[in-house]
């Protein structure tokens, strides 16, 4: 058979046309991306829900307890959380040295009061044989100095004797405060240093939970108050929540705070006192502190369409062409579980993803 060149071309064009139709075929051109996400459109309402803090909770009458003079531990009288009354002897020091220095106070004393006791016989005697003008008036003021020099070394000896007892008290250590006995850290027989550290009480009748205020949490209190006074004045009973879940019964105020917001983290301490009178509450605990709160005109949101990166928190807002974009928004956790606040980076009448917002894309096609 002989074929043409003109039939040739046309053979090697219809070969190709098929070629390049099969590849057309295999080849899948890229589709717009549409998704089914529930949506809510934002509004703003009053809702109650409690604000929430994790808190360090100490006794308001915890102090430390330091030794005042140097000497030979001799006795200790408590164990580590032993309960103790104010007054109880917590230390014995050896107080040997601080006896003996009381003894020479008092022996330099009673030398100072008969001291004083000579110089006022001669400034009298003095007086009368100047009176009658046997001795001169220069003789009479000297005798007189005299008296007053030694009225003055009697009150630097009884200064002396009192400093001398004080030192000799210091060597019995007592609990200033009613509370428990925290690690006590010297053994009998340590030679103490003035000011070294020997135990700390914590005191028990009342105790202080602490714990940091945001920014927009101060503003919430203070929009819902007034002001930080009044926070202090009428803020509602707060419970404190132990880590495995059960609430404590007393119920707690709030009795000040720092004062001073902390550059580094932009937040206030507040403090918060609970009565004690079971001693169920001890120094160094952890827990949860919750306040009831009102909060008005608020966009509310569920937990579900918040998308947490790093430190930031964003939404996916969808416009009028379905498609998903990303928003940065400032929240407030509601601490339900549920629930957050919208602060800033949304507004009112916007649509956003509801359900499922770690999962969208930007950009993408949102069916509702």
């Amino acid at each position: 058979m002989i074929v043409s060149k003109t039939n040739l071309h046309e053979l090697l064009f219809c070969t190709l046309s098929f070629v390049l139709c099969t590849l057309v075929g295999c080849i899948k051109l890229p589709q717009e991306q549409h998704t089914s996400y529930d949506t809510i459109q934002l509004t703003r309402q009053t809702v109650t829900a409690p604000l929430t803090w994790s808190a360090a909770i100490r006794g308001t009458g915890d102090v430390s307890i330091v030794s005042r003079c140097t000497g030979t531990l001799k006795e200790i009288k408590v164990k580590d959380g032993q309960s103790v009354k104010k007054g109880d002897i917590l230390f014995l020091i050896d107080s040997r040295s601080a006896e003996n220095a009381l003894a020479h106070a008092r022996a330099d004393l009673q030398t100072a009061i008969a001291n004083r006791d000579n110089a006022q016989l001669e400034a009298d005697s003095n007086k009368e044989l100047a009176d009658q003008g046997i001795i001169s008036d220069y003789l009479l003021r000297m005798s007189l100095n005299m008296l007053q020099s030694a009225e003055a070394q009697v009150s630097q000896a009884e200064a002396a004797v009192r400093d001398a007892e004080l030192r000799l008290d210091y060597c019995t250590i007592k609990s200033p405060v009613d509370g428990l006995v925290g690690n006590i850290i010297p053994h009998v027989g340590d030679v103490i240093a003035e000011a070294d550290m020997l135990t700390r009480i914590a005191g028990v009748k009342e105790m202080e939970a602490s714990f940091s205020l945001t920014e927009s949490q101060i503003h919430a209190l203070v929009s819902e108050f007034g002001n930080l006074d009044k926070v202090i004045k009428i803020a509602p009973a707060l419970t404190l929540r132990f880590k495995e879940g059960t609430e404590y019964t007393e119920k707690g105020h709030i009795t000040s705070f720092s004062g001073l917001i902390d550059q580094r983290t932009g937040s206030i301490t507040c403090y918060v006192t609970f009565p004690n009178p079971k001693g169920e509450l001890f120094s160094g605990m952890q827990g949860t502190v919750v306040m009831p709160i009102e909060w008005e005109n608020v966009i509310l949101v569920p937990l579900t369409s918040i998308v947490r990166i790093q430190d930031k928190a964003l939404v996916y807002k969808v416009g009028a062409d379905s498609l998903a974009t990303s928003a940065i928004v400032e929240i407030e956790d509601l601490g339900d579980g549920e629930r957050a606040v919208i602060l800033s980076g949304a507004e009112v009448g916007e649509t956003i993803v509801a359900k499922g917002a770690a999962n969208v894309h930007e950009k993408d096609k949102v069916i509702y």
